[in-house]
């Protein structure tokens, strides 16, 4: 396949290595998609160093769901951000998140707190959302436990996991849990196949609208539930929500309904700042690539003028 030469150089090259696989991977089973990335995950070079990470166990209606403490400085009451991994619902864990979750924290100075959510198909909404909102109230109600401050408090996650902090930073606000900011990178927004971006951006950049279109399909296999605001955020009540950074890549699918999302905030009255990387395809800020660098050391620096 055909590599566009307006790409960033180092994504041409990643493209030209897994775009074929790409093309057809959403003929994959969710276990085979699983064994593909993980067989094709990128080693850092350049992992960053905090001062602790520990695990631990949040206990939920279904059991515990774990999650990962990076803390970056020897000292307590910190800010936090809790993190929602990306993966259409259906791929990332802890060690996925790890690279850009310690780079986040050596930047901003700030706790990340990674939570390893419930995946599909085997679990179909709401599970995601439940387990990500179980992390955000207990990480209210148990910040002495990780040495943060309750009082700044900030949500956020990349693609599938910017969806859910987006949806669940909405639950918050309803439940008077006072979160202080939300960070969105290139957030799933709404089921909308149709947009300018998907028609550019259908195939030949990494994510592809097949692929995308599968990932709704194993999350909520019942379309009729699709519009429920704890999956699809443009939905609900906007109003009074934090202040949000939101990213978005230049050649993503996923581009139109993230700039449509930040407009909406907008008109609620949200202080929002938005950037977009032009030269970059979904996926971008948590791979080991120099734009990706560039893009967590933006959201840090945004993350640390929120809360420090």
């Amino acid at each position: 396949m055909k590599i566009n030469p307006e790409l960033d150089p180092e994504i041409q090259q990643l493209l030209a290595v897994v775009q074929d696989d790409m093309s057809v991977a959403h003929t994959m089973s969710a276990v085979q998609l699983r064994e593909f990335f993980e067989e094709r995950r990128l080693a850092p070079t350049d992992a960053s160093s905090v001062h602790e990470v520990t695990e631990l166990n949040i206990p939920a209606s279904h059991g515990n769901i774990p999650c990962r403490v990076y803390k970056p400085l020897d000292k307590d009451n910190l800010p936090v951000l809790v993190w929602f991994h990306g993966g259409g619902w259906v791929l990332g864990d802890l060690d996925s998140a790890d690279y850009p979750c310690r780079h986040l924290a050596a930047e901003s100075g700030c706790i990340v707190l990674s939570v390893a959510y419930r995946l599909a198909p085997e679990h179909i909404f709401p599970a995601a959302f439940d387990d990500c909102l179980t992390a955000l109230q207990w990480t209210f109600n148990n910040t002495s436990k990780i040495g943060a401050d309750k009082n700044r408090i900030a949500v956020g996650g990349d693609s599938a996991g910017g969806n859910l902090a987006a949806c669940v930073c909405i639950a918050a606000k309803e439940s008077k849990l006072d979160v202080r900011f939300q960070l969105l990178i290139y957030p799933v927004v709404e089921p909308d196949f149709n947009n300018r971006s998907y028609s550019e951006n259908a195939d030949g950049y990494f994510l592809t609208k097949n692929l995308m279109t599968w990932f709704w399909d194993q999350y909520i296999p019942d379309t009729s539930m699709r519009n429920d605001i704890r999956v699809m955020p443009i939905a609900g009540s906007l109003a009074d929500l934090p202040p949000t950074w939101l990213l978005t890549a230049g050649f993503d699918p996923l581009r139109d309904e993230g700039i449509k999302y930040a407009s909406a905030l907008k008109a609620a009255g949200v202080a929002v700042t938005t950037a977009q990387t032009d030269d970059t395809v979904h996926g971008f800020f948590t791979m080991p690539v120099s734009g990706g660098v560039a893009a967590r050391k933006l959201a840090a620096k945004h993350l640390k003028r929120a809360l420090l």
